[in-house]
């Protein structure tokens, strides 16, 4: 059996994980036999998830946590290490667009509310940077581990009515190469810091803007689907095995990175 690529034992945290994308990585985690720390703003959210990932047989542990607040993520820290004694993994899922944030076809960036910018760019990007300083000083001090942050394509190239989500993953990119270069230098080649970045996905938080009440395909979708290659959106499954990568011995080599996994959007010029 090849190991190279197994998460088998490690322990790791996914903020977010009552989501869609970070409840699909944990029950890939879970089945590949980690420990799972399931983290998470929302208690029903949080409740749910934990019972599902029991049911199929995984090891898991939940905490309800806020990643913009770092006294609660030091406290669910220190409660992860009492009961298995290390942090072999965090995967930075919290995030994505607010409404408010979201600018209407015709709505000029000059009218956009800062209170709705302010809180997109903090969740994105502080909601990133906090558990990777909480959860990462752990990793630094047993000089293993590995942080897989999410990312965008708004953060390779201006799309459209989305200034504050693009400005946060665009830092959040910057951030992971950061991050990478500071903990290596000082911590060892075991400490390792990267992040994928997805292409389009039809999840809770944009299905209204790809997808038309009717099923049909929205212009916006019309116009993502003719710059992506593969000439689909991808199922959110298809994330797991790039994020298992990155955290396995496969990827003892690899730090810094932001993977896309776009089906080609983001090497396409679109002619």
């Amino acid at each position: 059996m090849n190991n190279l690529f197994s998460i088998s034992g490690k322990v790791a945290v996914i903020t977010g994980a009552g989501g869609v994308l970070g409840g699909s990585i944990a029950k890939h985690f879970a089945a590949e036999g980690a420990k799972v720390v399931v983290l998470d703003i929302r208690r029903e959210q949080l409740d749910a998830r934990v019972e599902e990932l029991r049911a199929a047989g995984g090891e898991v542990a939940g905490f309800v946590g806020n990643v913009l607040d770092v006294e609660n993520l030091e406290k669910v820290a220190r409660d992860i290490v009492a009961q298995w004694g290390r942090i072999d993994v965090l995967l930075n899922i919290a995030g994505g667009n607010i409404p408010g944030a979201t600018l209407a076809p015709d709505q000029p960036v000059f009218d956009m509310k800062l209170a709705d910018w302010q809180k997109v760019t903090d969740l994105n990007l502080n909601g990133t940077v906090y558990p990777s300083l909480v959860f990462g000083k752990i990793m630094a001090e047993q000089k293993s581990g590995a942080i897989v942050n999410v990312s965008s394509m708004t953060a390779y190239a201006a799309i459209s009515r989305v200034p504050g989500y693009s400005v946060a993953k665009t830092g959040v990119s910057n951030f992971t190469q950061w991050l990478a270069a500071e903990v290596a230098t000082k911590y060892g080649d075991g400490v390792r810091v990267n992040a994928i970045a997805p292409g389009f996905f039809i999840g809770d938080q944009n299905r209204a803007v790809l997808i038309n009440p009717d099923g049909s395909l929205t212009e916006r979708s019309v116009k993502v689907i003719a710059k992506t290659p593969m000439r689909r959106f991808g199922d959110i499954t298809e994330l797991n095995g790039a994020v298992q990568f990155l955290c396995s011995d496969a990827a003892s080599f690899v730090t810094g990175v932001v993977l896309p996994v776009d089906g080609g959007f983001s090497s396409f010029s679109g002619v």
